[in-house]
């Protein structure tokens, strides 16, 4: 090797900052997987990522004299930390460069530690740019988040710990996520070494695969842009260094969709009550492809959980999309007849299955087309609920694939429908439990046709539903007593003004 990166890990200064974080079984997900799966908690570092590693042993080189004039870095959170942490502990002045889309509760702990912020551009690659520049303007030294042996040799005591913590000859597969490379050309190279047998495995999402990209050409491929999802791994191209030991090292390299990411940190969740930012989870998500496509059956895989940065605000994408990456609820279309009764006939026909969603608005005087989700075990259940509506007369089509589908349509079912008479509004509550919805329909009356409806499971306590219905000035006083032993809680929003103005 050009560099001997067993005798640089080995030597690495990581200590003074990072801890030697645990290798952890989580029970839940191995039984799920068929395998034995440990996660490397680098999300337990001080500063919820194992940036800190490479930061810190690249600069604690650095010469007096250079550490005096400080430190810059180009970094969409992690490393921006690292590096913050390093210079606080060494008592140097730190410029770190960040995109703007950089989440907020990276940016204010980069500031926490004493660090300048400088906010620049919508990717690493503009970041880069800018501190590049200022790195020669002000004459302060440039810490590279991943092309560097120094760096390459702090986080490549990752793979030291896995190694010292659990027996080599017993890991079948490594999983590491890939942004710039750091991470898995460190691991990679200790880990080849001493076990050449355990499979490196890198993870990178479809919108951001620049590695996988680079060993299909044989050469560095600088991507054109990159999803911002897995913003810690959101880079266009892969370090040179570091993709010299990835196309020795690495054994293959997994794509994954980012409604896999947010199911990998959902069963993260579920097994260590941690909440892992989308790079954090993108190793367990590669773990599990792998898993299944491999039939690993009672192997010892580790992923490792590379940070826990999330910004609050995402986990109500995360939440949403988390069911469907786990291909544990379908979303599809649904052609009824438009008639009274419609709609329970139609969930009766899906038995126990549970209902997460439902939306319609009146269109049509002969059919209803209907946007429903629905929880299921797997792919094949879907299409077999697919197969079976169509075979009773329905026309029904599977969106759990369509991206339109899953971000707009499902907010957007509605509109005036003006042909309706004597329609009015209005808004339930009832307990919310498995079979729930099915109860309330039961409870509806046929008499009354449906017009408007809309439902969704947020996971609170009370499922809320907004009905609308045709009902006649004649028959106001027997619905009102209708609702009233109906035994929920309900509003009437017929003059709501945000009806009016865009359902009416």
């Amino acid at each position: 090797m050009k560099n001997d990166y067993l005798e640089r890990i080995l030597t690495a200064r990581v200590y003074d900052v990072a801890e030697e974080t645990p290798l952890q079984f989580v029970p839940g997900l191995s039984a799920r997987i068929d395998s034995r799966l440990l996660l490397k908690r680098e999300d337990m570092q001080q500063v919820f990522s194992f940036k800190l590693r490479g930061a810190y042993n690249k600069m604690a080189r650095l010469s007096p004299d250079v550490l005096k004039r400080g430190v810059i870095a180009a970094s969409a959170g992690n490393h921006a930390q690292g590096v913050a942490l390093a210079a606080q502990k060494l008592g140097c002045q730190a410029i770190i460069v960040m995109p703007v889309t950089t989440p907020q509760i990276k940016i204010q702990a980069v500031k926490a530690r004493g660090a300048t912020v400088v906010l620049q551009g919508d990717s690493y690659d503009e970041a880069y740019a800018c501190a590049k520049k200022l790195a020669t303007d002000k004459r302060v030294t440039f810490i590279h988040p991943y092309d560097d042996p120094d760096v390459i040799a702090g986080q490549g005591t990752v793979g030291m710990e896995i190694l010292r913590q659990h027996a080599g000859d017993a890991i079948h597969a490594i999983f590491i996520p890939v942004g710039g490379g750091g991470l898995i050309a460190g691991v990679a190279a200790y880990t080849k070494r001493l076990y050449p047998k355990i499979r490196i495995i890198g993870v990178e999402p479809v919108d951001a695969g620049t590695l996988h990209q680079s060993l299909k050409a044989d050469r560095r491929v600088k991507l054109s842009q990159v999803g911002l999802f897995a913003d810690g791994v959101a880079v266009k191209q892969i370090g040179k260094e570091n993709f010299r030991l990835c196309r020795e090292l690495v054994d293959e390299v997994i794509l994954v969709e980012n409604d896999a990411i947010c199911a990998a940190i959902k069963d993260v969740f579920e097994d260590t009550r941690t909440v892992l930012e989308p790079s954090g989870a993108l190793a367990v998500a590669g773990a599990k492809i792998y898993a299944s496509r491999a039939r690993t059956h009672g192997r010892t895989l580790v992923a490792i959980t590379t940070g826990a940065n999330m910004n609050f605000d995402r986990l109500r994408h995360i939440s949403e999309r988390a069911e469907l990456g786990e291909q544990r609820e379908a979303v599809m279309s649904v052609t009824i007849p438009e008639q009274p009764g419609s709609f329970r006939k139609f969930c009766a026909m899906l038995g126990a299955k549970n209902i997460t969603e439902f939306n319609y608005r009146y269109a049509d005087p002969e059919q209803a087309h209907v946007f429903v989700g629905v929880s299921v075990r797997s792919r094949i259940e879907t299409t077999e609920l697919i197969r079976d509506l169509n075979k009773s007369g329905l026309h029904a089509r599977d969106f759990s694939d369509n991206e339109m589908a899953k971000l707009h349509i499902r907010h957007l079912v509605g509109g005036r429908a003006p042909g309706l008479e004597n329609e009015i509004l209005y808004r339930f509550e009832f307990p919310e439990r498995p079979g729930a919805l099915m109860k309330f329909l039961n409870s509806m009356s046929n008499q009354w046709n449906i017009t408007l409806f809309h439902y969704r499971n947020h996971g609170a306590d009370y499922g809320r539903v907004l009905v609308g219905m045709e009902v006649p000035l004649a028959e106001k006083a027997r619905f009102k007593a209708f609702l009233n032993q109906l035994g929920y809680r309900y509003w009437e929003e017929s003059k709501n003004p945000a009806y009016t103005l865009f359902l009416e």
